[in-house]
């Protein structure tokens, strides 16, 4: 799923002001006591970001952003079961390349809404 990069910036916030800070996550039943254990993205995903990168593969990658929902995004992306996203942590994807030795995000300027990749299957609340 793509999501705009308003909603990366927000989700990449709420990780900075909590877990990145030590705290735990939280959502509408308080402290998120089961953190995210892991991320499934699929090839078709992944192969799409790495075509937008260089293709040297030396300097063309991906560069994987930790973030945590919020509880209003964990409602649009996951409607049947926010609370079980929402104060996770997640996985935000976007296509980057290395300048001079720094990954940096691959933009279009045509386009006014950047988008970065998230849906991918996370546990909890879906494991094995």
């Amino acid at each position: 799923m793509k999501i705009s990069k308003k909603d990366f910036e927000e989700m990449q916030k709420k990780y900075k002001q909590e877990v990145g800070q030590g705290k735990p996550g939280k959502n509408p039943k308080g402290d998120v006591t089961k953190q995210t254990e892991w991320v499934f993205f699929d090839r078709d995903t992944l192969q799409n970001l790495l075509d937008q990168a260089d293709q040297d593969g030396k300097t063309g990658g991906i560069k994987f952003y930790l973030t945590e929902y919020t509880e209003e995004l964990a409602k649009k992306w996951h409607p049947t079961e926010p609370n079980s996203y929402s104060g996770g942590i997640t996985l935000v994807l976007k296509a980057a390349n290395l300048k001079n030795g720094k990954p940096v995000d691959v933009t279009d300027s045509e386009v006014a809404d950047e988008e970065y990749e998230n849906r991918g299957i996370k546990c909890p609340p879906t494991c094995q």
